[in-house]
């Protein structure tokens, strides 16, 4: 089986940074995408960044030019730098992979979720 591995949530007050890592691990032939969602409460979840293989990235618009969406393929990790955080940031974040298992199995798999919240 594979699992994602969430830290790096916590509080941290408005303009703040944080960072969030999230490791894949289990029978993992390889990793395409890698992408961090949200949802706040009453909320839909949405997609909050990208990551491809090839290190190619996309971000939600309520987050560009503040949040980083990084990989380290040999550790099978996707990280997201968080700054400049705003209140409206304040959801539980999920890391998602798409990838493809030993058994060869093309899968989506999910992480647990990680708080973060922005408050003063």
């Amino acid at each position: 089986q594979v699992q994602l591995v969430e830290s790096g949530g916590g509080l941290v007050q408005p303009g703040g940074s944080l960072r969030l890592s999230c490791a894949a691990s289990g029978s993992i032939f390889s990793i395409n995408a890698m992408a961090w969602y949200r949802q706040a409460p009453g909320k839909q979840r949405e997609l909050v960044a990208t990551i491809t293989s090839g290190g190619s990235t996309n971000y939600a618009v309520s987050v560009k030019g503040r949040f980083t969406i990084s990989r380290d393929n040999a550790k099978n990790t996707v990280y997201l730098q968080m700054n400049s955080l705003k209140p409206e940031d304040t959801a539980v974040y999920y890391c998602n992979a798409d990838l493809y298992g030993y058994r060869g199995t093309y899968q989506s798999i999910w992480g647990q979720g990680t708080q973060v919240t922005v408050s003063s």
